[in-house]
């Protein structure tokens, strides 16, 4: 072979052989599925975790058409944390959707996302929708609304509420039934009714301690304090390191008139529970109603450590610190806060 054709020769195959190394060595394509769902995995765990671009990922994955219905459900869950015009639209959709898991999620989220006044002109149109379910839901979320709160929907909601209990009324065997039943009664000031529902609730699940607060709430309803005082003392004395309970005894000692003694069953709740976010913030509120401020912010700040999303803890804090003429503290709160959701309202209102 000429000498001309034999480095041509070997010039082809090194060719070859690098081509062929370089394809080998080439990542595998990752398929399209596993790139979406690692985005919503990026994205909800950014939501939850209050990360810098929160919103956006958010948004991003809502706007998505190829969803799961608990897919989902989970954004929804995690959106009243970032509210915006977008967010009520995202919301909006869902809510006129036709998947029952997603409309339900939709209704959860938008109680938390809106006032009291938007919640009635958003929701009450669902108290006549086809879907029975959703009528109750709809109720359920409109319950404690006042009749100014719900305009031209107080009526329709009474309505879907008859319904509702006659639909309870038919599962007397089933306890969390029972204590809802209760819960409707107790709305309507028909105190017998939801004694006699709590009762039914109680004889099925004796040790289930949500119907504690409905029986305070019953007999505070037919002025009988003493009797209230009396069920939280007997359970509290059975289920001594209860957090749930000793939250419903300073929310009772509030209500009574004792926030002092309030604030002693309020920490203690966070003592047993300290990463239950509502009891912390109710003990931060009792604070500051006794003008403990500082006490207050520590509480906020806390719950922001432990949970940098929550939207109601920073904007309250934010407060805190405005009274306390801590502007640098602020600014930092507002700071990060653009920077989860550079289109919440509260920038807005802080400019």
């Amino acid at each position: 072979m000429p000498r001309r054709f034999r480095y041509a020769a070997i010039a082809l195959l090194v060719s070859l052989l690098a081509g062929l190394a370089w394809h080998l060595g080439r990542p595998l394509p990752v398929p399209a599925s596993v790139t979406v769902q690692h985005s919503y995995s990026i994205a909800l765990e950014a939501a939850h975790d209050g990360k810098p671009g929160a919103a956006r990922l958010l948004y991003q994955q809502m706007a998505r058409t190829d969803l799961s219905d608990i897919r989902r459900a989970g954004l929804l869950a995690e959106l009243p944390n970032y509210p915006s015009p977008q967010a009520l639209k995202l919301a909006k959709a869902d809510l006129a959707g036709d998947q029952p898991l997603v409309r339900h999620a939709a209704i959860d989220c938008l109680v938390q996302l809106v006032s009291r006044a938007q919640r009635s002109l958003l929701l009450g149109p669902l108290l006549s929708d086809p879907d029975l379910e959703i009528r109750f839901h709809a109720a359920r979320a409109l319950l404690d609304l006042s009749p100014d709160d719900l305009g031209l929907y107080f009526g329709e909601l009474e309505k879907v509420l008859d319904q509702y209990i006659g639909a309870l009324q038919q599962q007397p065997d089933d306890a969390a039934a029972q204590l809802q039943l209760a819960r409707v009664q107790l709305h309507n000031d028909a105190y017998a009714q939801a004694d006699a529902a709590l009762q039914r609730a109680r004889t099925l699940q004796p040790e289930n301690l949500d119907t504690v607060p409905v029986a305070v709430s019953v007999l505070e309803g037919q002025h009988q304090p003493d009797k209230a005082r009396e069920v939280l003392a007997d359970q509290l004395q059975r289920h001594p390191q209860s957090a749930f309970l000793q939250y419903q005894l300073g929310q009772w000692l509030l209500r009574n008139g004792a926030p002092e003694f309030a604030l002693l069953a309020l920490t203690r709740a966070v003592e047993l529970e300290p990463d239950n976010q509502d009891y912390r913030y109710d003990l931060a509120l009792a604070l500051h109603g006794l003008e403990q401020v500082e006490a207050a912010q520590r509480q906020l700040d806390e719950m922001l450590r432990r949970q940098p999303a929550n939207r109601k803890a920073r904007v309250l804090l934010i407060g805190y610190w405005k009274e306390t003429g801590q502007l640098q503290n602020v600014q930092i709160l507002l700071a990060e806060l653009e920077q989860q959701n550079p289109d919440d309202p509260a920038l807005q209102l802080a400019q």
